[in-house]
């Protein structure tokens, strides 16, 4: 293999080795050192690829995002004239599988996961480059939704109420095996857990207005949308 090739090859090695370690540690707790040595790489190698531990990091977040999003993509193949409850499924589907993930590439999600919880100075950045567009395809999905002329605030709303929902399976899971141990995190349970989120979704969207003389408000008003009922 040519010097080029060999060069490409360590700096793989590293981006794994790195975010396994970023992982399982965070970012202050690996060193350069423990990334280098997992890698079988120089200590001097990280400087030399990526310039800096925090350029290392970027590096890694960028490449699990990508990795992920490659093999779990928002619409998972879906015909884009899908019906939004479709796209809805789907996109839970994706996120789920992409933050839930236990082959070898595992680490991708933890990873996003760990930035959520344990912000780096990154954390702006990571949002706004990854974060963001997949909300915003989300937001898209639950307007269409609600119908005509939904309020943004409500959408924001729903939208957070949904991925709330996965992140709560990836955040509490040790509660959640302790609570509801039927509930199983393989393949199949995934799957599952994905059509659960999006059928209680669904019905919550779609009957919320309904709700409003149900259920007393506890403070301020909620903004309705325009259309009343949303779509049907």
């Amino acid at each position: 293999m040519g010097e080029g090739g060999q060069g490409e090859e360590t700096r793989l090695r590293l981006l794994a080795a790195a975010g396994q370690l970023f992982a399982q540690k965070g970012y202050r707790a690996a060193t350069i050192r423990d990334i280098c040595r997992r890698a079988k790489a120089n200590v001097a190698s990280v400087h030399y690829h990526f310039g800096s531990k925090e350029k290392l990091y970027e590096a890694v977040l960028r490449h699990a995002h990508d990795e992920a999003l490659r093999r779990y993509p928002p619409d998972m193949g879906l015909d884009a004239a899908g019906s939004p409850e479709q796209k809805l499924a789907t996109y839970v589907r994706s996120m789920l599988l992409r933050m839930l993930a236990k082959d070898e590439n595992a680490w991708h999600g933890a990873l996003m996961a760990r930035e959520m919880v344990e912000p780096t100075p990154m954390l702006a950045r990571f949002v706004d480059r990854f974060i963001m567009p997949r909300a915003e395809i989300l937001r898209r999905i639950v307007a269409e939704i609600l119908g005509p002329g939904a309020d943004p605030f409500l959408v924001g709303l729903c939208t957070q109420s949904i991925t709330g929902q996965c992140r709560s399976y990836v955040f509490s899971r040790p509660i959640v095996a302790r609570l509801f141990p039927e509930l199983t995190f393989d393949e199949q349970g995934v799957e599952r857990l994905a059509e659960h989120i999006a059928r209680f979704s669904l019905a919550a969207i779609k009957n919320y207005h309904g709700q409003m003389d149900v259920l007393p408000s506890f403070g301020p008003d909620v903004p309705e949308a325009s259309s009343g009922s949303g779509r049907r």
